[in-house]
Order: C-alpha cells, then structure tokens, then sequence
C-alpha cells in the first residue's frame, strides 16, 4: 500500500487539490430533476460560485468570512433543511422581506407580482408530459425571469404572509407546480447555501437519447 502511495503520490495530491477546489470555490452539479423548469433543465450541468457568499471551512458548514450577501433573484444551490439533500432553486425572498403567495400569485412587501404569457420551448412539452406546461414571465420589486405553471397538479399555491427573519431565505423552484421548495421544506438558513449557480456548463438528453444540447453550453443563469 505505501509503495502504491508513493508511486501515486502525484495523482493523490491532485485529488486532493480537486477536492478541496470542489469544496470550497467552485463545483459544478449535475441536475437530475425539472424543479427549475424552464431555465434548468434536467441533464444540465451547472457551475456554482462557492465563493459568491461565503467562504467555509472545506468539508464543512463552517464560515470564516462572509464575502456577500444573497440577493433576491439569486439561483443557489443548498443543502435542504428537511433531510439533508442538496437542492437548487431561486432566492425569492431574503432577510426582512414580507411574501405571500394567493393562487399562484406571490406578493412581496405589498407589491403583487405581474405575469405575462411567455411561449416555451418545444422540448417542454416532453419534459413535462403529461401535464401542458404554462410559461409565464414573472415581474416583481424590478427582477423579471420565466417561471411555469402546471395546470391540474396538486401544488402548494397560497401561503399566508410571513416576514423573513434574520439569517434566513425563501426558496422556490421557477417550476412551480413540480419544486420541493421552501413552502414545503421551510425556510433556508444561511449556513446551509453552498453557491450561486452562475452558468451551464454543459447539457444532454438525460430523458431522451442523451443528444447533447449544444445551444445551452455556457449559457448564463439569471
């Protein structure tokens, strides 16, 4: 074992570094679910900035500086509240903040969101199947991105307003009628972010013929 060490010690240190780099600056993940439908899709692989908020002890949960804050709109990845499961959605509401949320419709600090109908792409209709995906842009306090609705699947649509304390973060999947997100899990400390997803870095089929999506390569997450 120690002569096999010795003779690898060049690939372990690189091992070593990768993890560590993976750890605490940048990762990229793999997303094996639609609960970010229609700007994630599954099959993409997603860059995530570690850096963008905090910088952690590598390995841990642990943060030695504070380098930024979340801000609404932001796409992170997290670790789930509820079992420990490490999830990605969008930051809809940070510290301070009153949202509701009344059919669909969110609500935030008394202003009610604006939704215009916006036209998906055709792969949508697969994904989705078998429920007719609905896009929709999504305006509120100055930020606009697409979302989906799924009509006739039994989702959470209405919560009563709550103001957001102190360290804490409400999430929710831009697919929402199909998004394991904070209306279910609750909401999302700090401590558990791990980082802005900020870039496809690369996409295939996962649920078709594994075709690589060569338009989604590099593209910006907003």
């Amino acid at each position: 074992m120690r002569n096999w060490m010795r003779q690898n010690r060049g690939f372990l240190a690189f091992m070593l570094l990768l993890g560590l780099f993976r750890t605490a600056i940048a990762d990229w993940n793999p997303v094996p679910s639609g609960s970010m439908h229609p700007n994630i899709l599954e099959g993409d692989v997603v860059l995530v900035n570690r850096l963008a908020y905090d910088l952690k002890l590598p390995l841990t949960d642990r943060v030695l500086v504070q380098l930024g804050d979340p801000q609404r709109g932001d796409i992170v990845t997290f670790t789930s509240p509820r079992d420990g499961v490490r999830l990605i959605k969008r930051i809809v509401a940070i510290p301070g903040d009153r949202i509701a949320m009344r059919d669909k419709q969110l609500i935030l600090n008394g202003q009610a969101a604006r939704y215009a109908t916006l036209a998906l792409p055709a792969e949508s209709d697969t994904l989705d199947a078998p429920w007719q995906a609905q896009g929709r842009l999504e305006q509120l306090a100055g930020q606009a991105h697409a979302v989906q609705w799924l009509p006739g699947v039994p989702a959470r649509h209405n919560f009563a307003e709550l103001t957001v304390p102190d360290g804490q973060y409400l999430m929710l999947g831009d697919n929402r009628d199909n998004s394991a997100d904070s209306r279910y899990i609750g909401l999302v400390p700090r401590r558990l972010l791990i980082g802005k997803a900020v870039r496809v870095l690369l996409s295939v089929n996962i649920l078709g013929a594994w075709q690589p999506r060569l338009a989604r390569f590099g593209q910006a997450l907003g």
